[in-house]
């Protein structure tokens, strides 16, 4: 590790960060390193918008990604060497505003019956009835699984944030049978790592995210699919189902209900509630004093 990821990771300890941000900032400050092939603590703004207009223009990432890559050397320079780096040094560029693909009913019960092995399955069920994070999925423990009350503790998620949710009758079957299964039983993890999911560690984020890609391959569904699309299709068909979005912030863990107002705009419920303006109009009306054409 170098003099300047060891700066990084201080500070990010020191400030209990949690484990995927400080994998992400530190892969930023080797990938920075690496390009210039020098000691990132040395380089100067100009350096860092040269970086940041490469990660555009010869890699090709999207402004999101972009986005995670200046946040990461803004807390560096920041936080970390204590400089005072401003954000027009290298501003945040701007987010196109995208709405997200959501599923049909019919088009989560196919992805969910193309998972190409039963622990997939399983992930992909518990996704979608809880909306979990892919992170948050990967790390459930068998002690967050609460039976008789009928919900899932989250521990630790985004922000540090525990929050519970329901659970299914059908989905607490199902993790029942994948328990069952599983040839070493786990003592703490719900979905162990390693060969024959046997490890005394939880799968990484990267199993969820395969699980649901190559689903939805074999589902054929002709769309950009990813684990954080079944949190999306979760969120939605429970708005169509008559929840509150009160609720439905709660249950996803967000901590402004605007970034819950988003599934608004995706429920069919509320968007056939409204006419449009066309249908009013006498062209569609019954056409009994239209004037006839000779």
């Amino acid at each position: 590790m170098t003099h300047s990821q060891t700066l990084m990771l201080e500070e990010l300890e020191r400030r209990n960060y949690s484990q995927s941000t400080t994998r992400s900032y530190l892969r930023v400050i080797a990938d920075l390193g690496r390009h210039f092939d020098r000691p990132v603590e040395e380089l100067l703004p100009e350096r860092i918008r040269e970086y940041q207009a490469y990660l555009f223009r010869e890699r090709h990432l999207t402004a999101n990604s972009v986005n995670q890559r200046v946040a990461a050397l803004r807390f560096f320079f920041n936080k970390a060497l204590k400089r005072n780096w401003s954000v027009e040094e290298a501003p945040y560029p701007k987010r196109p505003y995208r709405l997200p693909v959501i599923l049909s009913r019919e088009e989560v019960a196919r992805l969910i019956q193309c998972a190409i092995t039963p622990v997939h399955r399983t992930i992909l069920m518990t996704l979608y009835a809880t909306g979990m994070r892919r992170a948050e999925s990967a790390n459930l423990k068998l002690s967050d699984i609460d039976s008789r009350r009928m919900v899932i503790h989250i521990q630790g998620g985004k922000g540090r944030k525990d929050r519970d949710v329901m659970l299914s009758p059908n989905l607490l079957e199902a993790l029942r049978e994948h328990y069952r299964s599983l040839r070493k039983k786990p003592a703490m993890w719900l979905f162990p790592g390693g060969r024959h999911h046997s490890a005394d560690q939880p799968i990484s984020s990267k199993v969820v995210w395969h699980a649901c890609r190559q689903a939805a391959q074999r589902a054929g569904l002709g769309k950009q699919l990813h684990p954080h699309t079944l949190r999306h299709c979760f969120a939605t068909h429970l708005l169509e189902a008559g929840a509150d979005l009160r609720t439905i912030q709660l249950l996803l863990g967000h901590h402004d209900l605007n970034a819950t107002s988003v599934y608004l705009h995706l429920s069919s419920r509320h968007l056939q509630a409204t006419a449009s303006p066309l249908d009013s109009l006498a062209l569609f009306q019954t056409p009994a004093h239209r004037p006839q054409t000779t």
